[in-house]
């Protein structure tokens, strides 16, 4: 049985979600990923990796249910290069609302963005307080677990894999291997910053503002060079396995919810 919501007919919807329905929304991006990479990047990752997330989570028991990717999101931090789309942060939210009073609309009481786009973060975390409030939806937000590279599991990015390095790079080399050219992948590590103590991309106690060309010209912050299929395989597989494991959470939780 196809876990697409939108191959039911309106009737059938109604018919079979109930306000234990968990419905699944991948939010990735159309946006520069450098010389090596396709502009979809982001997309393939959060729409492929979802896929196979619901069809597990729906062999393991659990009620999910896939809607079509949202392609074009808040990316404007690579505005500079060629072949980005972007919307403004209050088009998308503005998008994300109108979405989750459509969800509203249907029995289904539980909303989750499985999001592939770091640009999308903090706005989705603004988003699902929004849609909590004004529609009492139960609304999370999941990543597909991207990990710099350590010097074990690849070359060590210093934590600042973020964008088009090995990580990224490995996950499309195994679901999509003839849109990555290797021949023009490098390392594109800011030293200067991976130096800093207290100023970082992710999770240091200093945030800051960037734009993607800030760093480089190729507008990458990784290091692609030692990517592989192998590696992506194992990260997609985790990705699976993490996310069916907080699809379950997700299916007990209540925080105050009806």
């Amino acid at each position: 049985m196809s876990r697409e919501l939108v191959e039911l007919t309106g009737p059938v919807l109604a018919e079979t979600l109930t306000k234990d329905s968990i419905l699944v929304l991948p939010t990735g991006s159309i946006e520069h990923h450098g010389p090596h990479l396709p502009l979809n990047t982001d997309l393939l990752m959060a729409d492929m990796i979802a896929h196979r997330l619901v069809d597990a989570a729906a062999a393991d028991g659990l009620d999910a249910w896939l809607l079509p990717a949202l392609p074009y999101t808040k990316s404007d931090e690579h505005h500079w290069a060629p072949g980005t789309m972007w919307l403004s942060w209050d088009t998308l939210m503005r998008t994300v609302v109108d979405l989750g009073n459509s969800v509203a609309n249907t029995p289904a009481r539980n909303l989750v963005f499985f999001n592939g786009h770091g640009g999308n973060v903090a706005l989705l975390g603004v988003a699902v307080r929004e849609l909590r409030r004004l529609f009492g939806l139960r609304t999370f937000v999941m990543g597909t677990g991207m990990v710099a590279g350590d010097g074990v599991n690849g070359p060590d990015e210093h934590g600042l894999g973020i964008h088009g390095g090995h990580g990224e790079t490995s996950v499309i080399l195994h679901l999509r291997p003839e849109l990555v050219d290797m021949s023009k992948a490098e390392r594109w590590i800011p030293e200067d910053v991976a130096a800093l103590t207290h100023l970082k991309f992710n999770g240091g106690p200093v945030a800051f503002g960037w734009l993607s060309n800030d760093f480089g010209p190729e507008g990458v912050i990784g290091d692609a060079t030692g990517a592989n299929a192998a590696w992506g395989a194992q990260l997609v597989e985790r990705a699976v396995t993490n996310g069916v494991a907080a699809l379950h959470e997700i299916a007990g939780f209540r925080g105050g919810a009806a």
